[in-house]
């Protein structure tokens, strides 16, 4: 039994061997043809086509869905900081009309004398506000204004 068993091996490894050189015979005579080549560049060339009508569809539908791109939050994001120059730079134009009015109100003799508060809380809201708007600039100018807060008191006048 265990001759035919060893002798049956024999003849399946035999008829493998035999299919595997044939196939490799196969292959190469098809490899080395001109018309190998020129399918192979036809295939490539095909994918690729594909694969740029599958992103530009994608593309298209992204467009279509109104949906924002790398390039438009980035336009975006530069467009948000010239607005914010912008504020900002009117926001200091306010303050200064805001003193030179106050200035303009004291008069000559640096007495007040339109309408004001007694209690000094005028001062105090303007250095809120300066603050506020200091501590939305930068983390640094927000330690700042905490610490002027903190340190003034609450009679202080604000500093320029």
């Amino acid at each position: 039994m265990g001759e035919e068993q060893d002798s049956s091996m024999g003849q399946v490894r035999r008829l493998f061997e035999r299919s595997e050189a044939a196939a490799a015979s196969a292959t190469e005579e098809l490899v080395q043809r001109d018309s190998f080549g020129e399918l192979l560049a036809k295939v490539t060339e095909n994918s690729m086509a594909v694969t740029k009508l599958g992103f530009d569809a994608m593309d298209l539908v992204v467009r279509n869905l109104r949906l924002a791109g790398r390039q438009d939050v980035a336009r975006l994001g530069r467009q948000l900081a010239r607005t914010e120059d912008k504020l900002e730079r009117v926001l200091q134009e306010v303050e200064q009309l805001r003193d030179e009015s106050a200035r303009a109100l004291r008069g000559p003799s640096g007495t007040q004398r339109g309408r004001g508060s007694s209690n000094g809380s005028a001062p105090r809201r303007a250095q809120a506000s300066r603050a506020g708007r200091t501590a939305r600039s930068s983390p640094s100018a927000a330690r700042r204004a905490s610490a002027s807060r903190s340190a003034g008191g609450k009679g202080s006048a604000p500093k320029p």
